[in-house]
């Protein structure tokens, strides 16, 4: 199965409070304690590859908009 992790992220961004933010990572959580062992360990994994990729985008970005400032 492939988890849409990208989609609870976008969502959690654009929650319009803490209290839906919760209920987002609830349904994480939710999702997560439903499945069978097998399945968590491919969630995880995901999750892991998700969050990685997430972090290295994050990190270019921060050194583009660095780099663009330091130039001023």
């Amino acid at each position: 199965m492939e988890y849409n992790f990208r989609k609870y992220h976008y969502r959690s961004i654009n929650a319009a409070d803490d209290a839906e933010r919760a209920a987002i990572n609830q349904e994480l959580k939710d999702l997560y304690t439903s499945l069978s062992e097998e399945e968590k360990a491919e969630f995880n994994r995901q999750l892991q590859t998700f969050l990685a990729k997430e972090m290295g985008r994050l990190k270019s970005d921060y050194e583009s908009v660095k780099g663009s400032l330091g130039d001023n």
